[in-house]
């Protein structure tokens, strides 16, 4: 028995030795990230500056990665061959890619709201949504962000920062997230909502 225990240990040491020591984790940060001709790239010494038709992002760079621009192509380098590196590598080449491409054609995220009375309506920088409640609920667009709402039920959010559209999305729906009986609330479209049986009455 302690044989067999023993072996386990040892694996588990090799693998763990294996995935700290492996050169080039990341298949996502080695990949160029192509920049389109309306795409403005600006490299500073600790910081990435990328603007568009949709508006302008700024990202500091890591101290363990390096970024180049050339012939429209943008690379993430690693610095040095640590974990810090490797950990940062191919998430710094998601946000610059998220970049690009949001002040290019922006992010989009969709809600529906569905319940007797559920409205919203945008005025000027507030969103006002009456979702059942004794009072209607008043949120304030934050700078770059875009709401459109359509047959007064459903929402479309729109920027060119893909954590902020989705942080956004995600403030909305909190406020009344759809129930499990009749599906009311605020939901994503196309968002998957698992209905629960209602309770029966006494036969």
């Amino acid at each position: 028995m302690y044989y067999f225990r023993h072996q386990i240990e040892e694996r588990k040491k090799n693998v763990k030795f294996f995935k700290l020591n492996k050169i080039n984790m990341s298949r996502i940060g080695k990949l160029p990230i192509k920049v389109p001709q309306n795409v403005n790239i600006v490299l500073e010494a600790e910081q990435i500056t990328v603007k568009g038709p949709m508006g302008t992002l700024t990202q500091v760079i890591p101290n363990d990665i390096s970024i180049t621009f050339e012939q429209d192509l943008i690379t993430i380098n690693k610095l040095n061959e640590n974990i810090s590196a490797r950990e940062k590598y191919g998430l710094t080449r998601s946000l610059v890619q998220n970049m690009v491409t949001g002040v290019s054609t922006r992010f989009e995220k969709k809600l529906q709201m569905i319940g007797v009375g559920y409205r919203a309506q945008v005025n000027g920088k507030e969103l006002n949504l009456n979702v059942g409640f004794s009072h209607p609920v008043v949120f304030n667009i934050p700078e770059g962000i875009e709401i459109i709402v359509e047959a007064n039920t459903n929402l479309i959010i729109r920027g060119a920062d893909k954590e902020a559209v989705g942080l956004l999305a995600s403030r909305i729906r909190a406020i009344r997230p759809p129930e499990p009986y009749k599906g009311k609330g605020i939901r994503y479209t196309n968002e998957v909502v698992l209905r629960k049986a209602g309770k029966s009455g006494k036969k």
